[in-house]
C-alpha cells in the first residue's frame, strides 16, 4: 500500500492535482501567510530556496499524497495524506487554504471530502486521523461536518506567542458513515 502517484481528484468546486514546483507562487504565499502558519502551528521558517525544493522532490516520498487545491486555474491551498502507517492502514490528514479569502466557499470541505473518498475508496485504508488546536473552531467544525469525531486531547501541545494550546484528536474510520457531498 502506497500513497504515490495519486489521481487528479474533481469536485464541482475545487480540482485537487498532484502538488508541484508548478504551485511555487500560491504554496510560497501559504506557507509564508502568518494567520495560516498559527492555525496549523507551524513554528518552522521555510526558505524559498527549501520550499522550491520539497516542491521538486516531494514526489519521492511514497508515504504520503501532497494535492494542490485548485479553484479554476488559482492555487487555494493544499490537502495532504501523510505519515501513512501500512500495518494499521491508517494515515495523517492537514489542509491548509492560502488565506482569508479563500475561507468560508465550501473549498476546504469538498476537498476533505474528496481526499477521504480517494484514502477509503481507493487507497484502502481504514483510518483517517488529524489534531487540531483549541484556537481554531472553524477547522473542528468543518472536519465535524466531514465525519471526524473527536477522540481526545492532547493537553498544552503547542506554545505560541507564550500561551499553550491544546491539540484536539479527530479521526473518521472507513466504517464510519460519511455525509453527503455538499458545500
Amino acid at each position: 500500500m502506497t500513497l504515490e502517484n495519486q489521481p487528479v481528484l474533481t469536485g464541482s468546486l475545487v480540482r485537487l492535482e498532484q502538488l508541484s514546483e508548478k504551485h511555487f507562487g500560491g504554496y510560497w504565499a501559504m506557507m509564508s501567510d502568518p494567520e495560516g502558519k498559527r492555525l496549523t502551528g507551524t513554528q518552522q521558517e521555510f526558505t524559498q530556496e527549501l520550499t522550491r525544493h520539497w516542491l521538486a522532490t516531494r514526489t519521492e516520498h511514497n508515504d504520503r499524497a501532497d494535492w494542490a487545491i485548485m479553484r479554476a486555474n488559482t492555487f487555494v491551498g493544499e490537502i495532504v495524506l501523510n505519515n501513512l502507517n501500512t500495518a494499521n492502514q491508517s494515515v495523517n490528514f492537514r489542509i491548509s487554504l492560502v488565506g482569508p479569502h479563500a475561507y468560508g466557499f465550501g473549498y476546504g470541505t469538498e476537498a476533505i471530502r474528496l481526499v477521504l473518498d480517494y484514502a477509503f475508496d481507493v487507497a484502502g485504508l481504514h483510518r483517517v486521523e488529524l489534531e487540531v488546536y483549541d484556537f481554531n473552531p472553524r477547522a473542528r467544525h468543518v472536519y465535524t461536518k466531514c465525519g471526524f469525531i473527536e477522540e481526545g486531547t492532547r493537553r498544552d501541545a503547542l506554545l505560541w506567542d507564550g500561551k499553550w494550546h491544546d491539540a484536539i484528536t479527530m479521526a473518521i474510520l472507513a466504517t464510519d458513515p460519511r455525509p453527503a457531498h455538499t458545500p
